[in-house]
């Protein structure tokens, strides 16, 4: 019988399920660095997306971090989602250096208007 690499979990898994419409995404901005995340209710690990700004109209994204419980559950494509949705209201530009990022922004012609690819 095959293994499953360590980060699948197996069918006896707890695992909680995340309902995409029910994420509370939060941004947290300082000077020129910043960082959405979601944080379940009663604690536990967070998922974020973290950028940089390079101007009042840009910003680097520059990491997407799911931790192994919430991975598989659409948490950072709604993450992504949420960035360029915030993005696209403020105006804003994306140039997309994370991965995951870039290959979300690859997926979704929709983005083109706020993401650089």
């Amino acid at each position: 019988m095959p293994t499953r690499p360590a980060r699948w979990p197996d069918s006896s898994s707890t695992r909680k399920e995340f309902p995409l419409a029910d994420l509370d995404i939060q941004l947290e901005e300082t000077g020129s660095k910043g960082r959405y995340v979601y944080r379940p209710e009663g604690g536990g690990d967070e998922a974020e997306i973290t950028f940089s700004r390079v101007s009042p109209t840009r910003i680097i994204v520059d990491h997407t971090g799911v931790p192994d419980s919430m991975r598989g559950q659409g948490v950072g494509a709604k993450l992504a989602a949420h960035v360029v949705a915030d993005a696209r209201a403020k105006g804003e530009k994306i140039i997309p250096l994370c991965p995951f990022f870039k290959a979300q922004a690859q997926r979704h012609e929709e983005w083109r208007d706020v993401v650089e690819l």
